[in-house]
């Protein structure tokens, strides 16, 4: 059983910042690639960065240079640094991980709760 327990959300003013958090608990192997993607109202969910167990990142064109993702493997947790948000950014941000529940299984495809962002003066 895995659980991707998100927090860090909020209400915040543009060109302001926030850090979001993802931990990954439970009993598996390992967790390989993470990332986030959010959905905002009336739109798909879209990427937003990801990142690989090596720690390589990969950011979607609307945040790069403001958003950096970052892991601590020892903790099975991902961050997203948010800096100089705007109100487009606004939208419920979900973390996503692929783990391996044992050594002989596929990655499977898990995903956080989700945690409000909400940009606006």
């Amino acid at each position: 059983q895995v659980q991707l327990v998100e927090s860090g959300g909020g209400l915040v003013q543009p060109g302001g910042s926030l850090r979001l958090s993802c931990a990954a608990s439970g009993r598996f192997f390992g967790v390989y690639a993470m990332g986030w993607y959010r959905q905002a109202p009336g739109k798909q969910r879209e990427l937003v960065a990801s990142i690989t167990s090596g720690g390589s990142p990969n950011y979607s064109d609307s945040v790069k240079g403001r958003f950096t993702i970052s892991r601590d493997n020892a903790e099975n947790t991902v961050y997203l640094q948010m800096n100089s948000l705007k109100p487009e950014d606004t939208a419920v941000y979900y973390c996503n991980a692929h783990i391996k529940m044992t050594y002989w299984e596929r990655e499977g495809d898990y995903w956080g709760q989700g945690t409000q962002v909400t940009v606006s003066s």
